[in-house]
């Protein structure tokens, strides 16, 4: 039996412009709280290290808190499935709130954890295990944020759109992180910052869980989904009436595992692979090469990732366009060769400014091409799979690649024996997951347009 197909007699329901925006901003900040509060880790990552996971040598400790890092990530494809799924049957908004909630309160209950001066060993367990749960409820914002925005604007917006969720939702979730770090130290300087400042960082995930509930209580259903589920409805009415046997729908999982959509979800793989590596090695990675590094103090740092952030919502939303005029696969072409030869150069000038300006020209630049690289990702996910799997086919490719991405700062903390090495060992890094972003822009197929027409193959 197949899954519910997506064309048919029902009409796309009407939408006016006030439900488009309230969608497009619902997911832009859905996956910018999501952002923001995986970001309040990367700010504190030393101050964690030093408290959760002690160690002489302060590149283990540090590699030890990308590590509990990664093990969010690893979690969020299962997310996906759970979320993805529920997205597919009962709709998008449910799961966005349910998925925004979560990861906010677990957020916040990393401020009530107790140190290893506290408890001993049984402190970076706790850690670690709040750690999986966030995973699970971060994957499931992935899954309803990145279809219910792109599934809802026309055309000729949706490269932006994916841009602007993608890449700017990063980007204003990380620009929250940085003005709430640059306030808690402000507010917690110096030893105090070790003892309440890095709770307080995590206190404010109740703030995108109120502030999530808020905005997308009041979310309208995507039109594309709503059409599928009139369709859906109709044919059972129709069934009903003819006294015919009841359709048997496929899971959205079992459907994505068919053999039709594996060699989809694998190709899908090297992109997001690629753009998910580069985001995590660029800004992921920054605030804590400008603290080691660069030995930037907490308010200019501060202040610098702050730039890199608005950076990063306008070069991503300007690639994200682009790709509408010029298609996906060519955009994916064109940002891999500049990533190749751009992002390794300038980690190895970084360590070389002699001005704090010079040093923060560097990060803005990263940080955008870092970013650029995977804003048609979403838009291009979208278009490789029907209305009926859409949440779960983005989410399980977005998140099973950005998982793997994400793991690379571990791997990079633990290759780089020193902090000076850290520049040498990023630059081979970032060069080396631009050509698996490259290969996977060749092997692609173009999807421009293909959104509203993309039918559902028969898997048996």
């Amino acid at each position: 039996m197949s899954v519910a197909a997506q064309s048919g007699g029902a009409a796309m329901p009407a939408i006016n412009r006030r439900q488009v925006m309230g969608a497009v901003v619902a997911s832009c900040l859905g996956w910018a709280l999501d952002l923001f509060d995986l970001f309040v880790l990367l700010f504190v990552a030393p101050v964690v290290g030093r408290l959760f996971f002690p160690s002489e040598h302060a590149m283990l400790s540090l590699a030890a808190v990308y590590a509990s890092f990664a093990v969010t990530l690893l979690m969020r494809p299962l997310g996906s499935a759970l979320f993805g799924s529920y997205a597919d049957r009962r709709g998008r908004k449910g799961a966005m709130i349910l998925a925004v909630v979560g990861v906010g309160l677990s957020t916040a209950a990393f401020g009530l954890l107790p140190t290893v001066a506290q408890v001993g060993v049984i402190a970076p367990v706790l850690f670690l295990l709040l750690r999986l749960v966030q995973g699970v409820f971060v994957g499931g914002v992935v899954a309803s944020t990145h279809t219910i925005g792109t599934e809802s604007v026309a055309l000729k917006y949706r490269g932006a759109v994916s841009g602007l969720i993608g890449g700017g939702g990063a980007g204003l979730g990380a620009l929250l992180a940085s003005l709430t770090y640059l306030a808690m130290s402000s507010l917690f300087p110096g030893d105090l910052f070790d003892v309440w400042g890095w709770r307080c960082m995590f206190f404010t995930g109740i703030i995108s869980s109120v502030l999530g509930l808020f905005v997308f209580n009041s979310l309208e259903e995507s039109p594309l989904w709503k059409k599928l589920a009139a369709e859906k409805a109709a044919r059972a009415a129709a069934d009903k009436t003819r006294n015919a046997p009841v359709e048997v729908v496929r899971s959205p999982i079992r459907t994505l595992f068919s053999r039709d959509y594996r060699s989809i979800l694998l190709v899908n793989l090297l992109l997001t692979i690629g753009g998910g590596s580069g985001y995590y090695l660029t800004s992921g990675y920054l605030p804590t090469f400008l603290k080691v590094v660069n030995h930037a103090p907490n308010a200019t740092a501060a202040a610098i990732l702050m730039v890199c952030s608005v950076a990063v919502v306008i070069a991503s939303v300007a690639a994200g366009h682009l790709s509408t005029f010029i298609g996906r696969r060519r955009t994916f072409i064109l940002l891999g060769a500049i990533r190749l030869f751009a992002l390794p150069a300038l980690f190895l000038l970084l360590p070389t400014a002699q001005t704090i300006t010079m040093v923060g020209v560097y990060a803005v630049i990263l940080s955008a091409l870092g970013s650029a690289g995977y804003a048609p990702i979403l838009i291009f996910l979208n278009e490789r799979f029907p209305t009926a799997i859409r949440a779960t086919g983005t989410g399980l490719s977005w998140n099973i690649g950005f998982a793997i991405g994400g793991m690379m700062p571990t791997l990079v903390s633990l290759v780089a024996k020193t902090p000076l090495d850290l520049p040498m060992t990023l630059a081979v890094f970032v060069g080396a997951i631009s050509v698996i972003f490259l290969v996977g822009a060749f092997v692609v197929p173009e999807t421009l347009g293909k959104l509203d027409n993309t039918p559902v193959r028969d898997p048996y």
